[in-house]
């Protein structure tokens, strides 16, 4: 493969974890259709962070939430910028790391959100 074939595959794949982070943080703020929405709104995302996260405090579910989403979307945003590319790839992917190991040791490997995560990390 040629240099520029790379750079092409690797703004496409930037553009699809961008995609991704973002779309998932517009859902839980209500702003995609019921039909195609996984949480529809923040207090259900509130309620599957508290199962993805049993050990943590009642206290602390909601600043998990938060901060889970503001990571997403400030990676979302910074994978379509050439800022600190690397560390932003690195951010992503741990950040991903830490969904796929708390849906996998909470819930289980075989719900459908949890096999298609393992499929993105593993490719």
């Amino acid at each position: 493969m040629k240099l520029s074939e790379i750079k092409i595959a690797e703004w496409f794949l930037r553009i699809a974890l961008s995609a991704g982070f973002l779309s998932a943080s517009a859902d839980r703020f209500g702003m995609w259709p019921k039909e195609v929405s996984a949480w529809g709104n923040w207090q259900n995302f509130v309620n599957y962070t508290k199962i993805l996260t049993p050990a943590a405090p009642d206290s602390l579910v909601p600043f998990l939430a938060y901060t889970a989403t503001g990571l997403e979307i400030a990676l979302g945003i910074l994978l379509l910028t050439n800022f600190k590319t690397n560390w932003v790839a690195k951010a992503s992917s741990t950040l991903l790391l830490l969904f796929a190991l708390s849906m996998t040791f909470s819930t289980s490997i075989k719900t459908d959100q949890c096999i298609l995560l393992w499929r993105n990390i593993k490719n």
